[in-house]
């Protein structure tokens, strides 16, 4: 073979690995980008079941919580939930008289209508109100099981491992008055742990040139009465 056909060979070869690494240093940071936003999408989803079974406790126990065994166990377990119960006298209602077409509040004054405060389970309540849901693999919406309730504590990635989210709650001052708080919150360095330590460490360097951002997800603050999530 000639030298100047292997050198060709050898020019083609090269170039061909030159195309591979382009490509592969254009795609590494876009596949970075997909997986770091499916991660944040997931772990929103969690955050915001827990922030409902957190919003559910308050209205509960008057108080947030800061022990997953806690949260999971006395809203699973416990009628506790206050809620008002709408019971229709009919002995009460003339024949004349339709129901729906009387406003509730002169219902009630009449007599027609009794209200009375029942304890009920919070999970269950959630779930009649439809504000557990989850989507399934196959795109349906279902409230979530109690097995997916104890699973909430896990963040979702990555995968196989069981780091747990990080909760705290409390109460701080506003205005003079003691005002219950809670946090709830998954480092990037635990959710992208498996990733490209590289690209995770140029991520978070870019998010704390935000002053006051988390490199995070999270819900709630211990600084200030809110339960919204950075992710929102």
């Amino acid at each position: 073979m000639k030298s100047r056909t292997i050198i060709q060979i050898v020019l083609g070869v090269a170039i061909i690995a030159l195309c591979v690494l382009l490509y592969n240093s254009i795609q590494k940071p876009m596949r970075f980008d997909n997986e770091y936003t499916k991660r944040r999408d997931a772990c929103a989803e969690k955050l915001k079941s827990i922030r409902a079974l957190e919003d559910a406790y308050k209205l509960t126990y008057g108080k947030y919580c800061g022990s997953f065994d806690t949260l999971f166990s006395r809203l699973m377990n416990e009628d506790s939930m206050k809620v008002v119960s709408k019971v229709i006298n009919y002995d009460q209602i003339p024949a004349d008289v339709d129901i729906n077409e009387v406003p509730e509040l002169e219902a009630v004054k009449k007599g027609y209508i009794s209200r009375k405060e029942i304890l009920v389970n919070p999970i269950e309540k959630l779930r009649e109100d439809g504000k557990l849901p989850i989507k399934d693999a196959n795109g349906y919406v279902h409230q979530l099981t109690d097995e997916e309730i104890l699973n909430l504590r896990y963040i979702p990635y990555p995968k196989g491992e069981k780091n747990q989210f990080e909760l705290e709650a409390g109460m701080i001052e506003k205005s003079g008055l003691l005002v219950p708080v809670f946090e709830c919150k998954a480092p990037l360095t635990t959710l992208l742990s498996d990733m490209d330590h590289q690209l995770v460490v140029n991520k978070i360097a870019e998010i704390n040139e935000v002053k006051g951002r988390y490199a995070g997800w999270k819900v709630g603050d211990m600084t200030q009465a809110v339960t919204d999530g950075n992710f929102e």
